[in-house]
């Protein structure tokens, strides 16, 4: 019985890949807080509107109100933004790179692991600013929405895996 998907003359175990990980940017503020905070201004927009309100100063109400949609605005789009990802895989045969924009369009790269370079841009302060994957004359940056700490880990584990597939 042979496996149709993998090319005459590679095993199956070549093809099987030894390293794989899913970048997603962070959000610190989930669904149910978003909702909590979303609360909280609209009941503090009520409040303050009615009080503005009997006081004779009703402008007072819709450009609070403005605040508050202009908020929900910033905070649903800053959710939108949070559906990019990148999925990293390496096996001794391949290196994929898969980018999922926001808006859902994705760019597929594959690239053979013994011609490629992993780079990292480093600043003293910051720590790693910027990674790359270099080969056959194309520069595809992973990671840029990760934080510091994650870039430096995953740099870590991509280089490792990296370096074991060019050593089988």
């Amino acid at each position: 019985m042979s496996d149709t998907n993998v090319p005459p003359g590679r095993s199956a175990a070549a093809e099987e890949p030894f390293f794989q990980a899913l970048l997603t940017p962070h959000r610190s503020l989930g669904r149910t807080g978003f909702m909590i905070l979303m609360g909280a201004l609209l009941f503090g927009w009520t409040v303050t509107g009615i009080f503005m309100i009997s006081r004779g100063a009703w402008p007072v109400f819709g450009f609070f109100g403005l605040d508050v949609l202009a908020l929900y605005i910033a905070f649903r789009l800053n959710y939108r933004a949070a559906r990019a990802r990148e999925e990293v895989s390496v096996s001794r045969t391949a290196l994929d790179i898969l980018k999922v924009a926001p808006s859902g369009k994705s760019v597929f790269h594959r690239f053979n692991p013994f011609w490629t370079q992993f780079s990292v841009s480093r600043h003293d302060e910051i720590g790693i600013t910027r990674m790359a994957v270099q080969a056959q004359g194309r520069n595809v940056t992973i990671g840029s929405f990760l934080n510091p700490d994650d870039r430096e880990s995953f740099a870590v584990a991509f280089a490792r895996a990296l370096a074991r597939a060019k050593a089988r």
